[in-house]
């Protein structure tokens, strides 16, 4: 079919190769071109593999004037001079993992060597020494120069907290930062972006000028797709789909909408989709969980647990904005590179009280995530979890058959082999209870059920809620109790009471894990 040969940019960043190559575009000009006339210093961060490369390579395009690329697009209804610029367009993700400040310094230069622009004399040594002489020699000729620097924080995500290295090759960053303050007489436009936020004094020395837009609702669907665009531009990708899998496009609307859907970028922002997975999505006809590829980034899971964070809260959290929109240095928590990296997005914003609910955003973060966490969290590989325990498990609670999952859950656990970081993880919960939920938890988000865990109700709070599309389970655990134990503290507490208007089927069940064996020992079941 016309609609299955179109062509997607998957791994593409280069504006110009996506026009020219007839590749799927969603047209972002009309917002590139605010953007470009907003302010004359701006930062803006975006979770990974959202289209920050191919925002800034569209700014390059912009800024040099190549009007030729922007036919029949946005943009050409707003822009009516179209002067050329210089632009020196920087990608600092090319000197990422360096070992030290000097392999660091040595790197940037490499980097700037690569530049069509690229120009030195004998006095330029250092990285901002290069970059100084580049912005001058550029803007000799009267016209400013645009500078658009992409993933600037690249060098220092992975040395976060290794403290002697991590203050050395800051300063080789601030160095090389320092003339875009210098030099803002011969800059017209100056475009920074990244995953992280760390503060003005710290990286970009003295930049007190550069305007923060990345909650700015303007520009909240800059990078990604609306549901508008899904709709428009690549509802035939959708059809294509639908067709693929033998559902109806509404159907496969909603099943990408669970999947792929749910980022917010302000408390006003329409709902956004992941571009690189719904792109791979249509690019190999096929549902997936695409964004993972790479696995879980190391630095989070070292921020994680440097943090000791508490995985089984991330459902849902209510915090002002200065708790996730803070420089990185300053992070008391895991919490502001959890949203900066994408792992948690605004899902509501109280005006009143000034506060954000984050909450994971879809399907496809909540399976990934777990995935990557669980030999962090439990010694448990993802793919352990996934070959033979996680069909017959959920097949069972799908079918409602509480017993055979709990059955197969407790085979499956008590085949784990001892490992010396399970022993360790079990000491540092603060209960044995904890330990067990954090288990139970991951296992559950890995299988993609919804679970949430300490649900405060008026009695108290009960251990674990799943939601399935036919029943709520309320589950208690007890480390060396009884399960019959569990199952009363459900009902004396009144931990279904929340839910008896739902209209789901309500189950409460109580479980009794052995310390000795490291596995269900028993559990009760009141689905009355």
């Amino acid at each position: 079919m016309e609609q299955q040969r179109r062509k997607y940019p998957v791994g593409i960043q280069t504006f110009s190769e996506v026009i020219k190559e007839g590749y799927v575009y969603v047209d972002k000009t009309d917002l590139v071109w605010e953007l470009s006339h907003y302010a004359k210093f701006i930062f803006m961060s975006r979770p990974r593999r959202f289209g920050k490369s191919l925002l800034t390579s569209t700014l390059d395009s912009y800024w040099r004037g190549d009007k030729d690329l922007f036919k029949g697009l946005k943009i050409m209804d707003l822009e009516k001079a179209w002067e050329s610029y210089p632009v020196i367009h920087l990608d600092l993700s090319i000197v990422k993992g360096r070992n030290d400040a000097k392999d660091l310094q040595r790197a940037i230069c490499w980097m700037l060597s690569r530049l069509d622009c690229f120009e030195r004399n004998e006095y330029e040594k250092t990285p901002g020494e290069i970059l100084d002489g580049m912005i001058r020699r550029l803007s000799s000729g009267g016209r400013q120069v645009a500078v658009i620097i992409d993933e600037y924080d690249a060098p220092l995500l992975d040395v976060l907290h290794e403290k002697e290295n991590l203050d050395g090759m800051r300063k080789v960053m601030q160095e090389f930062y320092q003339p875009l303050k210098a030099n803002e007489q011969y800059i017209k436009f100056c475009f920074i972006t990244g995953i992280t936020k760390f503060s003005q004094l710290s990286i970009f020395s003295t930049i007190n000028n550069l305007m923060n837009v990345t909650l700015d609702p303007k520009f909240s669907a800059i990078c990604g797709f609306t549901e508008k665009e899904l709709c428009t531009t690549l509802w035939q990708d959708v059809e294509s789909l639908a067709e693929h899998y033998k559902l109806t496009p509404t159907e496969m609307h909603q099943k990408l909408k669970l999947r792929y859907d749910g980022y917010h970028f302000s408390e006003n922002s329409p709902e956004i989709y992941n571009p690189f997975s719904l792109l791979k999505c249509f690019l190999r006809q096929k549902i997936d969980n695409y964004w993972f590829e790479s696995g879980t980034p190391t630095f989070l899971i070292r921020q994680m647990q440097h943090f000791n964070t508490d995985i089984t809260a991330l459902d849902r959290l209510e915090v002002p904005s200065d708790a996730f929109d803070q420089p990185t240095e300053n992070m008391q928590n895991a919490l502001p590179l959890l949203y900066q990296s994408g792992y948690l997005t605004i899902k509501d914003y109280d005006p009143e009280a000034e506060t954000y609910i984050l909450a994971l955003p879809n399907q496809e973060v909540r399976v990934g995530y777990t995935k990557g966490l669980l030999p962090t969290y439990i010694g448990l590989a993802g793919q352990d979890v996934q070959v033979g325990f996680a069909l017959k498990f959920w097949r069972a609670l799908k079918a409602g058959d509480i017993n055979l999952a709990m059955e197969h859950m407790q085979a499956y656990l008590a085949g784990i082999p001892y490992v010396e970081g399970f022993k360790k993880k079990l000491s540092e919960a603060s209960t044995a209870e904890g330990f067990w939920e954090f288990t139970f938890y991951l296992i559950f988000s890995m299988l993609n059920v919804y679970v949430r865990t300490q649900v405060k109700v008026a009695g108290g709070r009960a251990d674990m809620i799943v939601f399935m599309p036919d029943t709520i389970y309320i589950i208690e655990l007890k480390a060396g109790g009884s399960a019959e134990q569990a199952l009363q503290q459900i009902e004396t507490k009144g931990y279904a009471k929340p839910y008896l208007t739902d209209g789901r089927k309500i189950v409460k069940v109580g479980v009794n894990i052995n310390r000795e064996s490291r596995t269900i020992e028993d559990w009760r079941i009141d689905n009355r």
